[in-house]
């Protein structure tokens, strides 16, 4: 293990703008985008850009390595520690862990087995976060799929079996408790989070657990009242009754026929659109036309 003095002077998450909780993913954004902002190329004769792009080199080179990040966490995990230097100092990465290595009991980093073996408390595993894009019928009816996981100190992927619950709603995050990373020295596992899309459909919406659809009238239909045939998502249309005088933008509610999850099953909402013709013949010109002279007579 090869244990540098800066593991303990310099906070790598700091320089990069993530927590230590960040996934390996976030981490990468991170990086290049500094990288990008401060390389040399960008800032041509500028020594600060130039060092602060060699920080986040330095950052990255230790926390964009799984293996190099569980250690590094390891060692700022045992906290702060003072040491007095001799007359020369620390002037070689071998005076580190020779001092790590008789605070933990264990033999120096670099003479086979595991760093930091006998001494080291667990640590819990990373979390992870997978996105998955799903159906808009998939997302109400749910599923088992399989998801990719990119490791941060595993492998470097790996696909997981995932049940994803009826109901599932755009945005919405799954948790997977003990299915992230492994632990350290007996840790727990992390967690893994599904971020969870869900394309638009074409005919219905959602809010919550209610279903949105809707449904054009004629101008007859709406003023004199009538009965009119609803589509549903699971695809047998129903009758609803339009009560006489229905104003454009109306919502009609059909119990029942939401979505369905463990808390409850929601409704379909129905909204009445106005259908306006776009052409009409003679006599209904003249019928229109006369219906309007009559609207001028009520008192």
């Amino acid at each position: 293990m090869d244990v540098k003095r800066e593991w303990l002077e310099t906070d790598y998450y700091k320089v990069l703008g993530v927590s230590p909780s960040a996934s390996d993913k976030e981490i990468t954004k991170a990086y290049r985008q500094l990288a990008r902002k401060f390389h040399p190329d960008a800032n041509p004769g500028d020594t600060g850009a130039e060092e602060k792009f060699k920080e986040v080199s330095a950052a990255y080179d230790v926390l964009g390595n799984g293996e190099r990040r569980a250690q590094y966490d390891q060692v700022r995990h045992m906290g702060p520690m003072n040491f007095q230097a001799g007359p020369g100092g620390f002037t070689m990465e071998g005076d580190l862990a020779d001092i790590f290595s008789a605070l933990v009991g264990g033999g120096r980093f670099d003479q086979g087995g595991p760093p930091f073996s006998g001494h080291t408390r667990p640590m819990r595993g990373h979390d992870i976060q997978a996105h998955l894009v799903l159906d808009f019928a998939d997302a109400v009816q749910g599923l088992t799929t399989d998801v990719v996981l990119s490791g941060v100190t595993g492998p470097a992927s790996r696909s997981i079996s995932v049940r994803i619950p009826a109901g599932v709603d755009n945005g919405q995050k799954i948790k997977l408790a003990g299915k992230g990373e492994p632990g350290v020295n007996g840790g727990p596992p992390g967690d893994l989070y599904v971020a969870v899309k869900v394309n638009p459909h074409p005919v219905f919406g959602r809010q919550g657990k209610n279903l949105t659809v809707t449904t054009p009238v004629t101008f007859t239909q709406a003023a004199l009242g009538a009965n009119i045939s609803v589509p549903t998502f699971e695809g047998d249309p129903v009758r609803l009754r339009l009560p006489p005088g229905s104003q454009p933008g109306r919502v009609l509610r059909v119990r029942g026929r939401g979505v369905k999850t463990g808390k409850g099953t929601g409704d379909l909402l129905v909204t009445v659109v106005l259908e306006v013709p776009s052409e009409l013949n003679d006599e209904q010109r003249q019928a229109l036309e006369a219906f309007d002279k009559t609207m001028g007579k009520q008192s």
